[in-house]
C-alpha cells in the first residue's frame, strides 16, 4: 500500500471493504423467551435512554468513524445531516489530526456546523493530555467527549504507539478535570471484567464495550503493512456479546454502550438485553451513507425507530431500562464463556 495516500482514507476504504464480512459480534446467540401476551400499547413504547448527564431522545447513535481528509469531511457533512434530520447523537473520528494539523479541523467542524442543536462527541487517544481533551471538546463545541483504547491496532499499525504506560494516568486526569461526560471506548476488540473495573476505578461513568464483530482494525493496519504478517491475529478480542456479559456485574455501577457490528433492531434489543443503555454503529451507517445516499439513510433509520419498537412491543417491555428485566437464553457458546469467566449470568 503506498504510503502517500492518506491514512484516514486508507481506513475509509478498507472499513467498506470489510462490510460484508461474516464475522459475529455474538448477538445472534441471544435470545428472548416469547410471551403470548405482551399487554402494552407501543405508543407507549419510549425509545429516550441516558448516558451519565446525556439525555438521548433514541437508544442508537451514529458512532466514531472519521475525520481529517478531504473524503473524510464529506463522509462526516452527510453523516452530521443524517444525525440532524434523525435526531440521533453523532461522534466523530480521533480529532488528533486536526490538533496536529489545524488544516484537518474543518474535516471534524464540519459535523457541528451541519448539526449545530445535533448531540455531538469528540473523540480522542488515550495518550492525550488533558489541554488536548480540551481542545478536542472546543474544537467541536461537544457534549461528551470519547477515549478510544486500541492497544492491539497500534501494535499492528507501521507507525503506530508503542508507549502504553501513562494511559490510565491520562484518563483518570481527564475524567477528573473535564466539564462534560466522559466515554472510554475501544475500537473493536472488546472488553474484560478486569478492564472495567480499572475504569470504574478512574471514575469513568460510561463505557463503550466495542467488541468484535464489526469493523476490524487488526485487520485494516495488516493491510497497509507490506508484508501483511498479523493475518493470524484477525480473530482476536471478545465479542461484543462476551463483552456485554464481561460487564454484567458492573451494569449498576457505569452506563454500558454496545457497538461492535450493530447491523439491525434485533441486534440492538440483545444488547440492551444484555445491559447496554445505548448501541453504537459505525460500519452499518458508513455503508449506507456510501451506498445509499442521505435520503435512503435516513427512511432506513426512521424505519428502524419503529422496527424495535414493535420488538420491545413483543417482549412487553415500554422502556430500553425494562428490557433486561425479560427472560433470556445464551447459546451454549456464551453460556460456556460464562462458566469459565467466572460471570454468575442467570437465565431470567
Amino acid at each position: 500500500m503506498t504510503n502517500n495516500w492518506n491514512r484516514k482514507d486508507q481506513h475509509i476504504h478498507f472499513a467498506e471493504m470489510q462490510y460484508q464480512s461474516n464475522s459475529s459480534n455474538g448477538l445472534d446467540g441471544i435470545r428472548f423467551i416469547h410471551q403470548s401476551f405482551a399487554e402494552i400499547k407501543t405508543e407507549d413504547v419510549k425509545l429516550n435512554t441516558r448516558l451519565d448527564s446525556l439525555k438521548l431522545d433514541y437508544p442508537f447513535f451514529i458512532n466514531a468513524m472519521t475525520g481529517g481528509s478531504d473524503k473524510a469531511r464529506i463522509i462526516n457533512e452527510n453523516l452530521a445531516i443524517v444525525a440532524r434530520e434523525t435526531n440521533l447523537a453523532m461522534a466523530v473520528g480521533s480529532v488528533s489530526t486536526a490538533l496536529q494539523s489545524p488544516e484537518l479541523n474543518d474535516s471534524f467542524k464540519i459535523v457541528r456546523k451541519m448539526n449545530p442543536n445535533g448531540l455531538i462527541f469528540s473523540n480522542l487517544g488515550a495518550h492525550h493530555s488533558l489541554e488536548n481533551a480540551k481542545r478536542a471538546v472546543d474544537l467541536l463545541e461537544a457534549n461528551a467527549l470519547q477515549i478510544h483504547v486500541n492497544t492491539p491496532q497500534e501494535l499492528v499499525m507501521p507507525e503506530g504507539d508503542r508507549d502504553f504506560t501513562n494511559w490510565l494516568k491520562n484518563i483518570e486526569i481527564i475524567v477528573n478535570e473535564l466539564d462534560v461526560p466522559v466515554f472510554v471506548k475501544e475500537v473493536g476488540f472488546g472488553m474484560s471484567k478486569e478492564t472495567i473495573r480499572r475504569l470504574l476505578d478512574l471514575g469513568v461513568n460510561v463505557i463503550d464495550v466495542a467488541g468484535r464483530g464489526g469493523t476490524n482494525f487488526i485487520h485494516i493496519e495488516n493491510e497497509r503493512r507490506e508484508e501483511k504478517e498479523f493475518d493470524y491475529l484477525l480473530n482476536w478480542g471478545q465479542t461484543t456479546a462476551e463483552s456485554l456479559l464481561e460487564a454484567h456485574f458492573y451494569r449498576k455501577q457505569a452506563d454500558f454502550v454496545a457497538s461492535g457490528g450493530i447491523k439491525n433492531p434485533l441486534h440492538m434489543l440483545a444488547a440492551f438485553g444484555l445491559g447496554a443503555k445505548a448501541v453504537g454503529i459505525s460500519g452499518e451507517f458508513l455503508h449506507m451513507i456510501l451506498t445509499e445516499g442521505n435520503e435512503a439513510s435516513i427512511k432506513k433509520i426512521e424505519r428502524w425507530k419503529n422496527e424495535l419498537r414493535a420488538l420491545m412491543t413483543m417482549i412487553g417491555s415500554s422502556s430500553i431500562s425494562d428490557i433486561e428485566n425479560k427472560p433470556i437464553i445464551l447459546s451454549s457458546e456464551l453460556t460456556n464463556w460464562c462458566h469459565q469467566r467466572h460471570i454468575d449470568f442467570k437465565h431470567r
